[in-house]
């Protein structure tokens, strides 16, 4: 088991203090600090922190870990770090990326392809030549990137479609003569051709066509959070969206979706195809270590309309908010389908260590307090807030002690055995 070293993306949507306070280092540079990422992506993959263990055995402990990524480690030995059944079903990488957001303005409406979607998707770019690197590049690989974000502050998003009713309701409710032909499209068929008819219509609108009706749209929306009826917080997202992304068709699909808040603990599982977007917020986040993302509005970067309506849910639903279920007296885990990843919190009260058997791999990063971990053969380490430590397949017997809230990463294939 080691510390790991993790670095920071400084994305413009990021916080210029949240990061900064949960790590306890000053922001020198002053830029956003957007994304803290924790695992073994190659763009950005942690590094093993070689310290001076202490213990009965550490006199026999080696350091040959020290200036080593998490990358090259699994690389060199996947069955020792992943474990057999993790490295069979994934090959030599972690199935998993867990990151801590600190989102102070809104990222991209976006949504990720299946597995099947995505192979076929890189097969197609692949053949055609498209470079991996290059901006118009749908598919970096071949995976999904099923995701889920775990609140530590209050949390805003948009995910999902709202019930086709509703969002007739509330655009209706604007008054807004320009907008009653694309109202038309859903209240016409209310279900998911209708969504994906109305969807379509906002993104196909000319350019200028569209700035006038979203402002026309933005105007109705102020006049009704005035008025502090249904639909205001919803109402209010997209004049926030058309203050940064003006003219973005993304300012009017906002209204067809869900808006979620989550209060600290609780969480949400964004699924294949599901259009999402995160508002504001900071959380600890895990998903599939894929980078496969298509965008649809809020962004600057590459919009590929027929690719993106390819591989969405338009299916109406309501997202289920994810709460904690009792693995163990300090262990609460946030139960979700996916294969790649796991996700727990742990609540350490300084009474006795907790076990983290687990037969694959495991992260674990403290947000409160500190604690220590002890390895069976007398190895210590002590984890502090902010810092994560790795805990490879072949390191059993580890438990941890302290006073620490800490979140717990792992691969999914026990759990998905368990409901399969």
């Amino acid at each position: 088991m080691k510390l790991m070293r993790n670095r920071i993306r400084p994305y413009a949507w990021g916080s210029r203090t949240a990061l900064a306070e949960l790590l306890g280092e000053p922001n020198h540079t002053g830029e956003p600090q957007a994304e803290l990422w924790i695992g073994a992506h190659p763009d950005d993959p942690s590094m093993l922190v070689c310290e001076a263990p202490t213990g009965a055995d550490s006199g026999t402990h080696s350091c040959d870990a020290a200036g080593t990524s998490l990358a090259q480690a699994i690389q060199a030995d996947p069955h020792g770090t992943l474990g057999s059944d993790v490295a069979a079903r994934f090959g030599a990488r972690l199935p998993f990326l867990l990151k801590v957001l600190a989102v102070a303005a809104p990222l991209s409406l976006q949504a990720h392809p299946s597995v099947p979607q995505a192979k076929a998707g890189y097969a197609r770019e692949e053949a055609a030549g498209v470079p991996l690197d290059a901006g118009h590049r749908n598919y970096k690989d071949e995976g999904s990137k099923p995701e889920m974000i775990c609140a530590l502050t209050r949390f805003e998003a948009l995910c999902g479609f709202r019930k086709p009713a509703q969002t007739v309701e509330l655009m209706t409710a604007l008054v807004v003569p320009r907008l009653q032909a694309h109202i038309c499209l859903l209240a016409s068929r209310p279900d998911a051709r209708g969504l994906r008819a109305m969807f379509g219509s906002f993104l196909s609108l000319d350019a200028a066509v569209r700035a006038e009706l979203i402002r026309e749209v933005v105007v109705a929306c102020a006049r009704k959070v005035r008025e502090e009826g249904p639909f205001a917080a919803e109402y209010r997202t997209a004049i926030e969206l058309a203050e940064q992304y003006p003219g973005d068709a993304g300012v009017l699909i906002s209204l067809m979706l869900n808006r979620i808040v989550l209060a600290p603990g609780e969480a949400l599982y964004v699924p294949d195809g599901n259009l999402h977007a995160y508002l504001s917020g900071t959380g600890v986040e895990i998903m599939a270590n894929s980078d496969n993302v298509l965008r649809g509005g809020l962004t600057g970067k590459h919009v590929d309309v027929p690719e993106l309506t390819s591989v969405m849910d338009f299916t109406a639903s309501v997202p289920a908010v994810l709460r904690p279920v009792t693995r163990s007296d300090a262990e609460y885990d946030y139960p979700n389908p996916a294969g790649e990843f796991q996700l727990s919190r742990l609540e350490l009260d300084g009474t006795g260590p907790v076990e983290l058997g687990h037969e694959g791999p495991q992260i674990v990063l403290v947000i409160r307090g500190e604690l220590t971990a002890h390895h069976e053969d007398g190895t210590t380490v002590t984890v502090r807030r902010g810092q994560s430590l790795w805990i490879p397949a072949t390191d059993s017997g580890v438990t941890i002690t302290g006073d620490a809230i800490a979140f717990r990463a792992t691969d999914g294939l026990s759990t998905m055995a368990l409901t399969a």
